[in-house]
């Protein structure tokens, strides 16, 4: 991934804060000024420490001070002042051998997170980090490098996960995460809800503050510190690299572009919900490994990235949110909907999705991966003739669909998989050309994946996995408990091991491996 330092205008164009305060958590724009070091008497490092987006010469780093991340402002408990943040990496677990230290400064306006962009590392290396800051020490991170650019590693490790509704149960899942050998973790979306938790699975009483709707930034970084503080995902964060990216429910369920879902917002304003929208992408940036690229420019995020591991794969991490048209005929089910058909219709927008195309082109890795937030693949709900379907994923935007596949066969991607989250259960099938041919050949493999917790405690087999095997010839597998999907890519093969837990509406559940499915080189589709 080529980042780029912002221009002055871009930098200025940021939100009401100044470019200085934005830009010094960063680790781009430093500053010899002596920043207050105010006494904290609790921990600051209350939310953990994580990474992610690495190259084969560095990485980012996060951490957020916040000693009380359910302060009622949304400032974690910090005084308004900027900090100054150290940073060490260490080729060795007890930082003996410190070949990065560095300081950032931690301002109010970014409620007190840092980002430093860490350069002038080996590639495809672990690496340690912390931090420090007002007189305590943070918990050690441990990150990984990838390859050099050229280079044909023998495999890649990694996991993807997503929708983890803070109120549907317990984070067991992510404890069986970080004891798994991987290079990184792929997050695809509903890392946070919008929604109130007073009622919740956990069987919990919950403070009143976090009992509403979150719909300003005091109460998104709020949210934030509740998910964030849950012990399984830190250890998770700590552990690997995360490539993170956002769906719906990090601002609203099925928003659309410009378009909140006019739940509770007056009129469906686009001028209220960009506020709400702009407010979200802070929080989201607040309480992520984000790389100063991803710095949100009031509503706007940019999201869709590219990240290679050496020539044996590229991940691509897809944008389906911003730029899409509206749902056609609504955001729910269908067996009548002819503007899906629409070719003028877009999920992608005009401009990523040539982006998206041209990289096709120009990649040499060997299997091209597409990191994407709502399912691709057809998911037909009657067995019937009639085809029922979900209008807010790629089915609502069919002609867009059939172009971005068509092109990938046309182009000669040796391998296409794409790895999708959303739907709460797992799926393995073959991503067909054109659905509405019978004879349209398979030119992918799709994995989607279950979710964290969002639906509670789960089940192998239910009414919509009977449907969806009767109805869709292209799916091979389904399954509907929680956890998460194991991947290794090498050159011969990709596995996924569909990796899932019995319960999460209570802690401690054991983790098996359900299933596992496979594609080869060069054949596309699933093999289960």
């Amino acid at each position: 991934m080529a980042d780029l330092l912002p221009s002055r205008r871009n930098v200025l164009g940021y939100g009401s804060a100044g470019a200085a305060a934005l830009m010094l958590g960063t680790g781009l724009w430093s500053s010899d000024s002596a920043w207050s070091a105010p006494a904290l008497p609790d921990d600051p490092f209350t939310l953990g420490v994580a990474s992610g987006d690495p190259l084969p010469d560095g990485v980012v780093l996060w951490t957020r001070l916040a000693p009380d991340p359910y302060a009622a402002d949304g400032l974690g408990g910090m005084p308004q002042v900027p900090v100054r943040v150290q940073y060490e990496v260490a080729a060795d677990p007890r930082f003996r051998r410190v070949v990065r230290r560095g300081s950032v400064v931690a301002t109010p306006e970014l409620a007190h997170s840092v980002h430093p962009e860490v350069g002038g590392l080996l590639p495809d290396r672990v690496y340690y980090y912390r931090f420090r800051a007002a007189g305590h020490l943070s918990p050690a991170g441990r990150t990984r490098t990838t390859p050099p650019a050229h280079a044909r590693p023998a495999d890649l490790r990694f996991a993807f996960a997503s929708c983890q509704a803070w109120q549907d149960g317990y984070y067991t899942a992510y404890d069986h995460m970080a004891e798994e050998d991987l290079d990184l973790v792929v997050h695809l979306g509903d890392y946070l809800y919008e929604s109130g938790v007073r009622t919740n699975r956990r069987g919990v009483t919950t403070d009143p503050r976090f009992h509403t709707e979150t719909f300003d930034l005091a109460r998104y970084r709020l949210q934030y510190g509740l998910y964030k503080a849950e012990e399984p995902l830190k250890k998770a964060h700590a552990r690997f690299p995360w490539v993170v990216t956002f769906d719906d429910h990090e601002v609203e369920n099925n928003w659309a572009g410009d378009l909140s879902q006019a739940d509770t917002e007056p009129d469906q304003d686009p001028a209220v919900f960009r506020a709400r929208r702009a407010a979200a992408f802070q929080a989201l940036y607040e309480h992520q490994p984000l790389r100063h690229t991803q710095m949100p420019q009031g509503p706007h995020l940019q999201a869709y990235r590219r990240l290679s591991y050496g020539r044996l794969a590229d991940l691509t991490m897809l944008d389906t949110r911003q730029y899409r048209d509206d749902q056609p005929d609504g955001d729910g089910e269908s067996a009548t909907s002819t503007a899906r058909f629409d070719p003028r219709r877009t999920i992608l927008g005009a401009r990523q999705r040539d982006w998206v195309l041209r990289n096709f082109s120009r990649s040499s890795a060997q299997w091209q991966i597409l990191g994407n937030q709502a399912p691709m693949g057809q998911t037909d709900k009657d067995p019937g003739p009639a085809e029922l379907v979900w209008l807010d994923p790629w089915d609502g935007y069919v002609a867009d669909r059939n172009r971005l596949l068509a092109e990938a066969d046309r182009r000669g991607v040796r391998n296409l998989v794409v790895i999708t989250g959303d739907r709460h259960q797992n799926y393995a099938w073959d991503l067909k050309r054109d659905y509405q041919d019978p004879g349209s050949p398979t030119v992918g493999a799709e994995f989607v994946g279950t979710s964290i917790t969002s639906g509670g405690d789960g089940a192998d087999m239910n009414a919509d996995g009977e449907k969806f095997l009767a109805a869709n010839p292209h799916m091979k597998f389904f399954n509907a408990q929680r956890g998460y999907a194991r991947v290794r890519v090498d050159h011969r093969r990709w596995t996924t091991d569909f990796r899932v837990v019995p319960y999460v509406q209570r802690p401690g559940a054991p983790v098996t491996t359900r299933a596992t499915a496979v594609v080869e080189d060069r054949v596309p589709g699933v093999r289960i």
